[in-house]
């Protein structure tokens, strides 16, 4: 595989979130310094039927590359299938496996998580694909299934046999779900067992935390998850701390301003019927904090048209300003 070919000054990645990293969100946090971007969670089985709206959430350009497509399934050929209709159709530059999702109806078809209490399966998994593509692979695992079974070591090691190219290690279990307690323990002993570059991923909402997990696990870089709610920004204060550069937060103004633009890029993308309701959660990130969004966020969800939405998003920012 061709792992090396792909230069990154810092490894700093936007995680793969269902519902959240589309291709709007991706346009975004690139621009603001994210290296490599995720896609949502894709349905290898959903692929292989070539259902239309699942194909759509791979899209990307060069507004939003390079870019890794995730999938997620139990079967190693549909899975092998769907990996290389992918490389084909949309050349990524990365290809990524989903073993690490713990929502219960993922985990109770066997896939996401499930697959780290069936490591035989997953290797098979790892396998199939690897040899389907020439595109570099890469598993995104937890630290195991709960606390008394924290197998990512060895998993990751069987991974890494199998012919994963990367992995990246969300330093919880599948039974903590995402409640606090990240483990960077486990983050550093999965990177000090193996040869193959190695991501940490889990509660980083500022630069300070970046550096902590890059420092403490020795970690070849680190995804972005929920850090990057409504603070796209994030990715650009990384990367000044990363160079010993100056960062300066985002004013009032350019927040709203970057919110508005995030309602227009999910209206152009999806619709404005679609784009109004999926941009609803984003503006009440990107709102936190200010004067006026508690009752700013009840009116945005019940606005029905992009010039509402604004009209409501200009009359805070003169509000706080």
């Amino acid at each position: 595989m061709n792992i090396q070919n792909l230069r990154f000054i810092h490894g700093i990645f936007l995680a793969p979130m269902a519902g959240v990293t589309d291709y709007s969100m991706r346009v975004l946090c690139h621009r603001m310094g994210a290296e490599m971007s995720v896609t949502e969670m894709l349905s290898a089985k959903a692929l292989h039927y070539r259902d239309e709206k699942t194909e759509e959430l791979a899209k990307f350009d060069s507004l939003t590359s390079p870019c890794s497509i995730q999938i997620f399934g139990h079967e190693p050929d549909i899975m092998a299938e769907a990996a290389a209709m992918l490389e084909k159709r949309f050349a990524p530059q990365m290809i990524d496996i989903n073993m690490g999702c713990p929502v219960k109806k993922i985990v109770s078809n066997g896939e996401g998580s499930a697959l780290m209490s069936d490591p035989k399966l997953a290797e098979e998994i790892v396998k199939a694909v690897s040899s389907a593509i020439k595109t570099p692979l890469s598993v995104k695992i937890r630290a195991g299934w709960d606390e008394n079974n924290k197998n990512a070591v060895e998993f990751a090691c069987r991974m890494e046999r199998a012919g994963a190219d990367m992995i990246c290690i969300h330093g919880r279990t599948k039974s903590q779900m995402y409640n606090p307690g990240v483990d960077l323990n486990i983050i550093k002993d999965v990177k000090n067992a193996l040869s193959i570059p190695v991501l940490g991923n889990g509660d980083i909402y500022s630069a300070a935390d970046a550096l902590h997990m890059l420092e403490y696990t020795g970690c070849d870089g680190i995804m972005v998850a929920r850090g990057a709610y409504g603070n796209p920004w994030i990715f650009k204060e990384i990367k000044c701390t990363l160079e010993g550069k100056g960062y300066t937060p985002p004013s009032v103004t350019e927040r709203i301003n970057v919110a508005k633009e995030h309602l227009s890029l999910l209206i152009a993308d999806k619709g404005e019927y679609t784009g109004i309701r999926e941009a609803r959660k984003h503006l009440a990130w990107y709102l936190k904090g200010m004067r006026g969004a508690a009752p700013a966020r009840v009116e945005i969800n019940a606005a029905e048209s992009h010039s509402a939405v604004t009209d409501i998003l200009d009359r805070i920012l003169n509000e706080n300003v």
